[in-house]
């Protein structure tokens, strides 16, 4: 059977790759990379990957590995509308709700490989870690089994170039939010609202607020903070 390795840091896809793996158990070897020590060229060159599958990684991906080897990345924009950092909370801060995830092939650029597939998006309601873990289901149920399935061929993206920069942890400060609204406020929150992220916060001499768990209820927002005595 083929070998195909799923390289990803985040609990949510690392929950939904044992699920993959059990239900194409009889198709294909599945091995999962979690640190990046582990992605190096001897070690995948032992495997020969069909595929190597990257739904979310924070690190540069080796040449040597995407010269040789099919890699394939996710990215939460139409591209090549919002190559760059941040996707979600760029097209949040932009007003766009309705998107999708492309899937392309790993190049020198960043994001701007050919495209596989892309499949629509929504990201109207809940929190940045919602969103993640339903980008995930997406990603899993959808788009790689599709994938393995199809031997899709890439295709050159098509459409006006739009780039996104990573956003900074004190673009978080709420105080930063231009127009004051319920429906902005909460954007600015939910949208900071994951694992790993820089949290929406308030500064008041030395105390930080930082907020999260936000919903929209009778034209009022409902949530939770927490007060940080800044050092």
């Amino acid at each position: 059977m083929q070998n195909i390795i799923i390289v990803t840091i985040k609990e949510w896809n690392i929950s939904n790759y044992f699920k993959l793996k059990d239900i194409y158990k009889d198709k294909y070897n599945f091995y999962l990379i979690t640190e990046k020590d582990e992605l190096i060229i001897e070690e995948i060159n032992k495997l020969k990957p069909k595929y190597i599958f990257f739904p979310h990684w924070s690190w540069i991906i080796p040449k040597d590995i995407y010269t040789k080897f099919e890699c394939v990345v996710f990215h939460m924009t139409d591209l090549p509308y919002g190559r760059g950092g941040s996707p979600f909370q760029n097209l949040i801060v932009r007003g766009v709700y309705d998107t999708k995830i492309s899937a392309l092939k790993v190049d020198d650029g960043l994001d701007t490989g050919d495209i596989y597939l892309k499949e629509y998006f929504n990201i109207s309601q809940g929190s940045a870690q919602e969103n993640f873990t339903k980008l995930s289901s997406v990603i899993f149920d959808k788009m790689i089994p599709k994938l393995l399935l199809s031997d899709l061929i890439p295709k050159k993206q098509v459409g006006d170039i739009v780039n996104f920069k990573r956003r900074t942890p004190e673009q978080s400060d709420i105080n930063t939010l231009e127009t004051k609204s319920i429906d902005k406020l909460y954007d600015f929150v939910r949208m900071l609202d994951a694992e790993g992220y820089p949290k929406a916060f308030q500064e008041f001499g030395n105390l930080k607020l930082e907020y999260m768990d936000i919903e929209k209820k009778d034209n009022k927002l409902i949530g939770r903070f927490e007060v940080i005595i800044n050092e």
